[in-house]
């Protein structure tokens, strides 16, 4: 897919893009008091199907399931289900702001991994935003009463914390498994070959997950797939119309979204901490992807 080099384009879809995505959230988060989490990752990645094969029809390119690199797609699909699961587990029991915050410590994550499997070097400036990004895990956490100690709720929070942590540490698994098949994989075969074997992963467990949805509740799931495989391909057309370094920033708008919905739908109003603990977050992630920017043009010009 050729980079069109369209920053109002791809802005426009980076934000269409993750306003789905959390509404999509919202929607787990609502069924998650009846549908156990396995069984909506199921509905998740086989009603996206539908959406990538229109996408493939329309563009009449039936080779995007064509790979020479199954290997690479089937352990991507595993860390895609791990910290799908993480995510989707995160928001039974998390306010959505909280989840949706932490998930942005995936860049902090993709650095610290980047050191053995990459051999990147990492210095005193992105060694400082990641310690800043773990300061503001601990604010939430502070404020959400993760280290009250004793009582269940306290121990439910704990655990909704450590596994929307552990997302960050799949997500960014997926990251660099992502970079490595697009040196050969377009993006929609990877995007295709994720939703196929996700849906494979996901069907293997559900006999031991399964409850029968009402109507209603299967009309949500049935929209869960529909909406996050749209948002997946305005993700994908997005980062196809502009750089990322350029569409960074308009990802974060997530937090803005998660806390109107959690505000009006779930009357989660988001404390000092969540709102402060986010900030930390994202002002960490923008300060890594501005030193990524920065030492790609030192390489191009040394």
């Amino acid at each position: 897919m050729p980079l069109r080099h369209d920053i109002r384009r791809g802005a426009l879809l980076m934000l269409g893009a993750t306003a789905l995505f959390t509404i999509m959230s919202a929607l787990i988060k609502g069924l998650s008091e009846n549908i156990h989490f396995i069984e909506t990752m199921f509905f998740r990645s086989a009603f996206a199907l539908p959406v990538m094969f229109v996408i493939a029809a329309r563009g009449r390119d039936w080779g995007l399931l064509r790979t020479r690199r199954l290997p690479g797609h089937l352990v991507r699909a595993f860390t895609g289900t791990m910290a799908q699961g993480c995510a989707f587990y995160a928001l039974t029991v998390l306010p959505l702001a909280e989840q949706t915050a932490l998930t942005y410590t995936t860049p902090l994550f993709v650095t610290l991994l980047s050191i053995p499997f990459l051999g990147e070097k990492v210095g005193i400036h992105r060694w400082s935003a990641v310690l800043l990004g773990f300061v503001g895990i601990l604010v939430i956490a502070l404020g959400e009463g993760a280290f009250q100690g004793g009582g269940m709720p306290s121990q439910v929070v704990q655990i909704g914390m450590a596994v929307a942590v552990a997302q960050g540490v799949w997500s960014a698994a997926t990251t660099l498994l992502v970079r490595s098949l697009s040196a050969t994989e377009s993006s929609a075969t990877i995007v295709l070959w994720q939703s196929l074997l996700m849906t494979a992963l996901t069907l293997v467990a559900l006999p031991f997950f399964w409850t029968t949805p009402t109507l209603f509740e299967l009309l949500l799931l049935v929209l869960v797939g529909l909406i996050g495989g749209v948002a997946q391909i305005m993700l994908t057309e997005a980062y196809a119309s502009a750089q990322v370094s350029a569409l960074g920033p308009y990802s974060y708008t997530s937090i803005l979204w998660s806390v109107a919905i959690g505000w009006v739908v779930f009357s989660d109003a988001p404390g000092w901490s969540t709102l402060g603990g986010a900030a930390l977050i994202v002002a960490s992630g923008l300060y890594i992807l501005h030193r990524e920017i920065t030492r790609a043009r030192q390489r191009r010009n040394p």
